[in-house]
Parts: C-alpha cells; structure tokens; sequence
C-alpha cells in the first residue's frame, strides 16, 4: 500500500513538473519573443529560465516555503520534548530524523515539507505546543511523519513552489501590458497582447488545479499511518478535534494552505469540490473507525 502511494506520488510529481516546465517555456518565450524580435534567443531564454526555476523547485523549495512562513530552528535545547518525541516516532516509522522548525502563532497547525525523507522538515506552531499533551502532540507528528514517509511532501512542496512562479510571471506578463510600449511594432504588440491575455487568464486555474492535484484523500491516508506510527489513535483524535474547536485562522502565504494538517487560513473546513483538506468532522469519524 504504501510502496504503492509512493511510486503514485512520484509519478504525480513528474507530471507536475514536465507541465510545469511547458507552460513555463511557452510564457517565457512569448515574452522574450516580444522583448528580443528574435526565435532562437526566445527559445533559449524560455529553455534556460524553465530549466532554472524546475532545478530551484526541487532543491530550495523547502528553504523557500520555511522563509515565506517566518519559522525557526526548534533546538533541541528550547524545545527538548519535541525533538525527544520526533526522535522516537522516527525509529518507529524507520525513517531518518527530519530538521524541525516553530512558527511563532498562538494557532494550532503544523506541516511537513522537503523532497525526500533524508530532506524533510517538520515544522509545528508553538500555539500547538502550548495547547497539546504528549500523546496528542506524538500524534499530529506521526501524521507528518506519514506525508514524509508517502512521499506527499515532493508533490505538494514542488507544487506550491511552482504555483508561485506562474504567479509572479502572470503579473509580470499583465504589467508588460499595462505599461509596455511597443508602438514601433503593432504586430508584435497584439501577439503580446494576446499572449498576455492568455496566461494571465490561465494562471490562477492553472494554480487552482495543481492544489486539486494534491489529492484530500491524502489527509486521510496520512491519519491513517499516523495511528500505525504512533499505536495511539486516540492522541491523534483529541489533536484533531482541538484544532476543529480551540483553533484560529492563522497569516500565511495563501499558496501554503495546502501543506498544514488544517486549513490555516479558516476556522473551519467543510468538504468541497474546491477544499484543500477534508473536513476535521469528517477525519475524526475515519479514525474512530480504524480497529
């Protein structure tokens, strides 16, 4: 099952990515199409500029994602119990001890992030430290443990990271627009224009589907293993229904949402077409079912 979800999520991850790359080239080239009057050097700065941000995405997407959300080392001189118990459900979970970090936040929330296990960070609020016992602190770590050991870190880290370079290119494609000037040649002014308009258009459904690729059921498996990790569903339940009951919205980079064990940016999730995470309600139910 779980080899399975892994060799499924490295898959997605390459698929992700060769789209990615794509729709990067393509932008990049309309632009530097309009900019340079030239094929072969819109070719090469398209290729070269791809080939960059796909290299950065996969080796700085971590430092990237730790930086927009303000968090710091969590030593293990400050934060003794958290690194005890991480250590602990590592050894359990056979996996190798991942870097740990706080994010200063009265709210309740924690992720997990990386491209492999021997990469990975997991990063908890210290609202969560300050609200959860041992058991239901071991619990939200070994669900995070589980998204390092399926692999769900290397799609929705990568994903995220990529979410913000067509981002940032959009408004760079949609302010050449506004302020471009290009009078000297109307033809390659419209093909601007109507580039422009294309990817400005596509980007944020572009954003929205690589989110919807990180697929909600993987909250679910990640609670699942959770309980195989730590033997204890029950530490698990109580952290769940804390952050369903005792939780705040939290300031993060929007395009992050998806990474926290719950939707930092809302009190509460209810299941949608368009959610990033099931329902808290919901996982609860699941995990009262598992024998």
């Amino acid at each position: 099952m779980i080899l399975r979800d892994v060799r499924r999520n490295k898959l997605k991850t390459g698929l992700i990515v060769t789209l990615f790359f794509v729709f990067i080239t393509l932008l990049i080239y309309f632009l530097s199409l309009w900019l340079f009057d030239s094929i072969y050097i819109a070719a090469f700065v398209g290729l070269s500029f791809s080939f960059i941000t796909a290299f950065a995405s996969y080796y700085n997407s971590d430092k990237m994602i730790l930086k927009i959300n303000n968090a710091r080392p969590a030593t293990r001189e400050e934060f003794l119990q958290l690194n005890v118990s991480l250590e602990s459900l590592c050894i359990s979970a056979g996996l190798p001890m991942p870097k740990l970090y706080v994010m200063d936040t009265p709210a309740l929330n924690a992720f997990a992030t990386g491209r492999n296990p021997k990469h990975s960070v997991v990063c908890v609020t210290t609202g969560l430290l300050n609200k959860l016992d041992k058991y239901e602190m071991e619990g939200v770590l070994a669900h995070e443990l589980s998204h390092i050991r399926n692999y769900d870190i290397l799609v929705s880290t990568i994903a995220i990271v990529m979410v913000g370079f067509v981002s940032i290119l959009a408004d760079i494609c949609s302010n050449s627009l506004i302020f471009g000037n290009r009078d000297d040649d109307s033809k390659a002014g419209a093909v601007l224009m109507i580039v422009g308009l294309v990817f400005i258009i596509l980007s944020p459904i572009f954003a929205t589907l690589l989110k919807l690729a990180i697929s909600r059921n993987r909250e679910y498996l990640a609670d699942a293993s959770a309980v195989e990790i730590a033997r204890n569903k029950e530490g698990l339940i109580r952290a769940l229904e804390k952050l369903e009951t005792e939780n705040e919205p939290m300031q993060v980079n929007k395009a992050t949402e998806s990474l926290f064990i719950v939707n930092p940016l809302k009190g509460k999730e209810k299941d949608s077409l368009w959610s990033t995470h099931p329902s808290t309600v919901n996982r609860i139910k699941k995990l009262q079912n598992i024998q």
